[in-house]
């Protein structure tokens, strides 16, 4: 009523804070963890009125996310990230893709789940009242996913009225995506553009696209404690037909070997956080290592490659994200504290395509829904980061501490 009132006086209304939205909902964690049915109440800001061709700023505010941290291990500061869909309705029809950045105060086991505000943007194409809707949302935490979704009809938490101006009149169905910018701590949605020294996909029958080297600053969860580190990273792209054949390559080595490890025991992956146009992860993956290495010698980190399969038509970028080593039985997670994109790519939308999803090398796709899984189908990460013993995790944290050391290439 209140955005009604603002388009008959003509007066332009600043952001209007909505009303609490409560709705019940069905959260799935990781594997081996049961479910969880509560209730989520969120406050949608955006602005009361505005006109056609405009693009607008959304937020979305948790008051209270329905499920709370798993009775499994403490969430330290910085490791928690939001992203969800903001349902448009009315005048016009779209899903706004939302995110947070990983914000978070330190959680400890059992207690409320504390997410950062989401943010989107949504371009109005249609004069008329355009409701906004909380839909389904992912929390990202430790590299697991818990996704959660609306058991009921959801109301409408906002309204934007929207008279004629620049632009479309027509009514039509749009897809946003999530603010691009973030904390530092925010490593998957590329905070910065890439220098004229990446390739930005563009060229008549180019199939070959290089990345620019970028430094990436790591915060490790080794089984026994944090590490942090700074490696340089490039992504590569080759394209096949409306695909794009992925490679990472890490430039230095990282420290040497502590003691003796067998073949086939060390097996890095990655999670490439997609920007701009699409958005979600594409896994990639290294394989094991193929000789011993011994006590003294220097620790690579293999070629790691996979497929993307692009979600959205535009200008898509890839960052580095979060670098997952199994190794003897551990879990080595390392996320970015920073993200700095190191390729731009054209892009054309491709069926089940990337875009809210994470693509597997093997060509499977995850559901859809947020910055997504990286790592284990189950919370075994989380558990080994609780283990504090033994001579085989001991081993794990020291191996891959990242270090700088000697090219390897």
């Amino acid at each position: 009523m209140l955005a009604g009132a603002g388009v008959l006086l003509g007066v332009a209304a600043g952001p209007a804070q909505a009303a609490e939205v409560s709705y019940t909902t069905h959260c799935v964690p990781p594997a081996g963890i049961d479910p969880v049915d509560g209730t989520t109440k969120v406050e949608i800001t955006a602005p009361a009125t505005a006109k056609v061709g405009d693009t607008v700023d959304i937020v979305w505010k948790f008051t209270q996310p329905a499920s709370k941290n798993p009775d499994i291990i403490d969430l330290p500061a910085d490791s928690v990230q939001p992203s969800g869909t903001l349902k448009a309705a009315g005048a016009q029809t779209a899903d706004i893709a939302m995110q947070g950045p990983r914000e978070n105060p330190a959680i400890p086991k059992g207690a409320a789940m504390v997410l950062s505000d989401m943010k989107g943007t949504l371009k109005l194409t249609a004069a008329g009242q355009v409701t906004l809707t909380p839909d389904a949302y992912t929390v990202n935490a430790m590299s697991t996913d818990t996704k959660c979704t609306p058991t009921q009809t959801v109301q409408p938490a906002a309204a934007i009225a929207v008279t004629a101006g620049g632009g479309s009149s027509s009514s039509s169905s749009t897809s946003t995506s999530p603010d691009p910018t973030g904390s530092a701590s925010q490593s998957a949605s590329p905070s910065s553009t890439p220098s004229a020294s990446a390739s930005d996909g563009t060229g008549s029958g180019q199939t070959d696209f290089t990345g620019k080297e970028v430094q990436v600053p790591y915060a490790c969860k080794t089984p026994i404690g944090d590490k942090s580190a700074t490696s340089p990273v490039q992504i590569n792209a080759k394209k096949d037909g409306g695909n794009f054949d992925l490679t990472v390559q890490f430039k230095k080595s990282v420290m040497d070997s502590p003691a003796d490890i067998p073949k086939g025991s060390v097996k890095p992956s990655m999670e490439v956080a997609l920007g701009g146009a699409d958005k979600g992860t594409v896994h990639v993956e290294g394989p094991t290592n193929a000789n011993d290495i011994k006590s003294g010698d220097p620790i690579e980190i293999p070629d790691l490659t996979g497929t993307y399969k692009p979600g959205a038509s535009g200008e898509s970028t890839l960052s580095p994200g979060v670098l997952t080593i199994n190794a003897l039985g551990t879990t080595t997670t390392c996320t970015p504290t920073k993200s700095e994109v190191s390729l731009t790519l054209d892009t054309t939308e491709q069926a089940s395509g990337a875009s809210g999803s994470t693509t597997s090398s093997g060509g499977s796709t995850s559901a859809d829904g947020g910055l997504a899984a990286t790592g284990a189908d189950d919370h075994g990460a989380l558990k080994a980061l609780g283990l504090v013993a033994g001579t085989a995790i001991l081993l794990g944290a020291a191996v891959f501490t990242f270090m700088p050391g000697r090219r390897l290439r």
